[in-house]
């Protein structure tokens, strides 16, 4: 047996069925450590066999978070960063097919020299090998398992955690499952069996849980009767049932499982020295957020608004910014192929600001082209991500600058004024890795509005793009009253793009949106929530 390891271990599994929230509380129990005074580590492990979600349709997997090292990953990374401000890596979401990738890879290369290679130990070590390493630097590692228990795909990496904890020996790891108690109405009470039965099944894979999350709906409180049950026929002691019931909003969870003990019990588990945690700054903001000082409507024109986990991260983004400005938020969730240019003031009626977000592919563009101009006509704030940045200059070249039909290549290849183009030097039959991923800096016009906004001269953002503005039209677009507001430091990428003219009008190439944080909002989105609530954003 290994002598007991200095980082520690925390393993998040899911029973029963999906949608738990495993996601929002290894996030939470991240802040909560991280305001001990614990450094901590965040990790996703998914057990499809894509290699990552980059090429998901948004409909099966909802949005694709990107981190600064250009990594695509799952939407739990965005969680992770919101809640504990810690900008993650591409070692920070871990999927089966990478796993596999690279085993089959090392096998083709004659690394096992021979060997027959299994589930177990090969794919087994390689898992507990990526888990050290996204776990390097931290104190207190927590790993979040996809999926749920008893899944055959989960199987490989319920083995591994199994494994990990025991060649880590005593308090070196600690197992959480979260699990529902469903409320039978019809026998008035609530019903453990799904509890025991998920307990049962991870311990069959030689795992005890050390620590029960028990999700309610929201307002119940699970009687102790029923937790004095969970303790007993799931061998876990009482003060180990924590129970999390829904909440108005995923960000009180964290005070929700303070509460309730969740960090003390897992400093126990883990032989670590209990504090004080510092939740001052959080509690403030979900002040905010529970007493705001009047509503802020928000249209989202896109063209997944049907799931909207597509625009997960925009969404929050734009919850931080109206919690720091006292506002409740109310977000229109518009269709763009619904728009077009005879309904688009009565789709956008009574929006206080609209924002058109990223998003690949053709349909619905027409919608957004149609939304841009009444916005522009109107005067109504305005906020461009990425594929609302190509919009806005689509709808600019063609009604202010009179080029009719510019377009997009990526729509139109063969516009007669291509505003936007594919980036240079890209293939432009195989597009499979072409994407602009990652943080990259820019340099903004020192009279823009977004200079201001941000407080600095050079900035860096994450992006997830294929095609950029063309800048053989910079000058017809200067001339027209367009600003070019941001560019790459060489000068050879327009990032951003405001009109002076208009009382609020923003648009990026990038994602501002991945870098916002519960605790610290974004300033472009405090900006246009600002500018969309009344005042001089």
């Amino acid at each position: 047996m290994k002598k007991k390891s200095k980082r520690k271990y925390v393993f998040v599994t899911g029973g029963v069925l999906s949608g738990l929230g495993k996601g929002v509380t290894a996030a939470s129990l991240g802040v909560l450590l991280k305001a001990r005074g614990y450094r901590i580590s965040m990790q996703k492990i998914d057990p499809y066999l894509n290699i990552d979600p980059g090429t998901m349709n948004p409909y099966q997997h909802g949005e694709v978070f990107v981190t600064d090292d250009g990594a695509e990953t799952d939407l739990d990374l965005g969680h992770y960063e919101r809640f504990t401000g810690e900008s993650l890596t591409g070692s920070s979401s871990l999927s089966a097919g990478q796993i596999f990738w690279d085993i089959i890879k090392k096998e083709r290369e004659g690394d096992y020299k021979g060997e027959c290679v299994s589930i177990v130990p090969h794919v087994t070590k390689n898992i507990r090998k990526q888990i050290k390493e996204a776990a390097k630097g931290s104190d207190i590692a927590i790993v979040e398992i996809g999926g749920t228990v008893g899944d055959i795909e989960s199987m490989p990496f319920i083995e591994a955690i199994r494994e990990h904890a025991l060649l880590e020996g005593p308090y070196g790891t600690v197992f959480i499952h979260l699990v529902p108690v469903p409320y039978l109405a019809a026998a008035g009470e609530y019903k453990t069996k799904p509890t025991q039965h998920s307990v049962k099944t991870l311990l069959s894979s030689g795992i005890q849980a050390d620590i029960l999350v028990c999700r309610l709906d929201a307002g119940s409180i699970l009687p102790k009767t029923a937790k004095k049950k969970i303790s007993m026929m799931c061998s876990i002691p009482k003060k180990a049932v924590i129970t999390n019931p829904d909440a108005n909003t995923i960000y009180e969870v964290p005070l929700i499982l303070e509460k309730q003990g969740l960090a003390g019990a897992v400093l126990q588990k883990l032989g670590l020295k209990e504090a004080k945690p510092d939740l001052s700054l959080w509690k403030e903001h979900v002040r905010r957020m529970r007493n705001p000082g009047g509503t802020v409507k928000i249209a989202l024109v896109g063209k997944y608004v049907e799931l909207k986990d597509a625009y997960l991260s925009v969404a929050e983004a734009l919850r931080h910014a109206a919690a720091k400005e006292s506002r409740e938020l109310d977000i229109m969730w518009v269709n763009s192929e619904d728009i077009d240019a005879e309904n688009a003031g009565a789709l956008l009626k009574g929006a206080d600001g609209v924002i058109i977000p990223g998003g690949f592919g053709s349909r619905g563009i027409e919608g957004m082209i149609a939304a841009c101009k009444y916005i522009r006509e109107n005067n109504v704030p305005f906020f461009g991500i990425c594929l609302g940045m190509q919009i806005a200059c689509i709808e600019f070249a063609r009604n202010v600058l009179g080029m009719d039909g510019a377009h997009s290549t990526e729509f139109a290849p063969d516009t007669p004024y291509p505003v936007f183009d594919i980036l240079e030097g890209k293939d432009r039959v195989n597009i499979g890795g072409t994407l602009r991923l990652g943080a990259y800096p820019c340099a903004l016009c020192p009279s823009s509005k977004s200079a201001g906004l941000y407080g600095r001269g050079e900035i860096e953002e994450r992006h997830r793009h294929r095609y950029e503005f063309n800048n053989k039209y910079i000058g017809l677009f200067e001339e027209g009253g367009m600003l070019i507001a941001g560019k790459s430091p060489d000068g050879s990428i327009v990032e951003m793009v405001e009109y002076p003219e208009h009382r609020w009008y923003v648009a990026g190439q990038f994602h501002p949106e991945f870098m916002s944080r519960f605790s610290r909002p974004h300033p472009l989105f405090v900006g246009f929530i600002k500018a969309a609530s009344g005042g001089k954003g």
